[in-house]
C-alpha cells in the first residue's frame, strides 16, 4: 500500500481516537489528520491533499453534510472518497447524503473490523490499496442496519440481510415496561403504563440493540437498565442512545461509551443490569436537546423487574 492521508472530522474526541486507533492498527505508516468539526476541516483539504475523509454529520459550526456539499464543488476534491460516520440512519438522511456525493456510511456505534471493511473498500476503489481483501470481513448483525456494505440496504432496496425483528427495532411502539423489556406479566395482571417516550429508550452497540429503561439523565451520562444479554456489554464500548422526547416521536440520537456496568438487583444471577453511558457529544445543539428531555422529565425513577 502506498502512502494514504486520512481527514478524520468529528467534533467527539472519543471517537476520533477510536477511529484514529483503528486505522494505525490495520495500515502502519498511514498519516492521519483530524478536525474537530466542518470549519476545520475545510481549512486543513484547503492546505493539503487527503485520500479519504472520514466525516461526522452532527457538528457545530459546519455539518457533515454541509461539508460534504462543499467538498463537491471544489474541483479537487470532487473524486474524493467521503466516508458519513453516523448515527443518522433513517431512509430520508441516506437519500439526502447520497443526492449530495456521500461515497459511503459507516453507522454509529461501530466495531474496528466494520471501519475497516468500509476504508478498505473505498481506499480500493479510488486505486490506493492493490487488494480490496486486505481487511477483515465485518461480522454480520440482523439487528444493525448500518452494519451492511451497500448503500442500496440503507435506503430499502433489496438486501440479502435478514429483516430485523420489529419488537427489536422500534421499542418506542410499547406503552409499558413490560412489553418494552419482554419481561412476562402474570396472568390477569395490568402491564405497568408508561408514557411514550418516558423512561424509554434504545441502546445501539455495535452488535445489536437493547431496549432500554432510563433511571438518570443529566448534560454529562445516562444511566439506563438494560436486560442482561449474550454476549454481555463491555466497558468502554462505542454506543449510541436513542431517546424519543415527548408525543411528536422526535429522537435524540446520543454518541457516547458505555462508562460503567453493574448488577442492578443484588445476586448473581441479576437479570438487569445497570449501565452508566458517557456522552461525548460536544454539538451545542444537542446540549440543549439533552437540557429539554431533562426538563421533560425523561426517566423511569421507580423501576421494578419484571413490573
Amino acid at each position: 500500500m502506498s502512502k494514504v492521508s486520512v481527514l478524520v472530522v468529528d467534533d467527539a474526541p472519543f471517537i476520533r481516537d477510536l477511529i484514529k486507533k483503528s486505522l494505525r492498527n490495520h495500515f502502519p505508516g498511514i498519516h492521519i489528520d483530524e478536525a474537530i468539526n466542518g470549519r476545520k476541516a475545510q481549512q486543513l483539504l484547503g492546505k493539503q491533499t487527503f485520500d479519504l475523509i472520514l466525516c461526522d454529520w452532527e457538528m457545530p459550526e459546519l455539518s457533515g453534510l454541509e461539508l460534504l456539499s462543499w467538498c463537491r464543488e471544489q474541483d479537487n476534491l470532487k473524486a474524493t472518497p467521503f466516508v458519513m460516520v453516523t448515527s443518522r440512519g433513517d431512509k430520508e438522511n441516506v437519500v439526502q447524503a447520497i443526492q449530495a456525493g456521500v461515497s459511503d456510511f459507516i453507522g454509529k456505534p461501530f466495531s474496528s473490523e466494520q471501519l475497516i471493511s468500509k476504508v478498505t473498500k473505498a481506499l480500493s476503489r479510488s486505486g490506493k490499496l492493490a487488494s480490496p481483501g486486505a481487511a477483515p470481513a465485518a461480522k454480520s448483525t440482523t439487528a444493525n442496519p448500518f452494519a451492511n456494505d451497500s448503500l442500496s440496504a440503507l435506503t430499502g432496496s433489496k438486501s440479502p440481510a435478514p429483516a430485523a425483528k420489529p419488537a427489536a427495532t422500534n421499542p418506542f411502539a410499547n406503552d409499558s415496561l413490560s412489553a418494552l423489556t419482554g419481561a412476562k406479566s402474570a396472568p390477569g395482571a395490568k402491564a405497568a403504563a408508561t408514557p411514550s417516550g418516558r423512561g424509554q429508550g434504545q441502546l445501539r452497540l455495535p452488535g445489536g440493540m437493547l431496549a432500554c429503561v432510563i433511571k438518570g439523565l443529566s448534560l454529562k451520562d445516562a444511566v439506563v437498565l438494560v436486560k442482561r444479554s449474550e454476549p454481555l456489554p463491555q466497558i468502554l464500548e462505542s454506543a449510541v442512545l436513542d431517546l424519543e422526547q415527548g408525543e411528536g416521536g422526535e429522537v435524540a440520537r446520543l454518541n457516547g461509551y458505555l462508562h460503567a456496568i453493574a448488577a442492578f438487583e443484588q445476586s448473581a444471577d441479576s437479570e438487569w443490569l445497570q449501565v452508566t453511558f458517557r456522552f461525548v457529544d460536544r454539538d451545542p445543539q444537542k446540549l440543549d436537546y439533552l437540557s429539554r428531555l431533562i426538563a421533560r422529565g425523561t426517566v423511569q425513577k421507580h423501576f421494578v423487574p419484571g413490573a
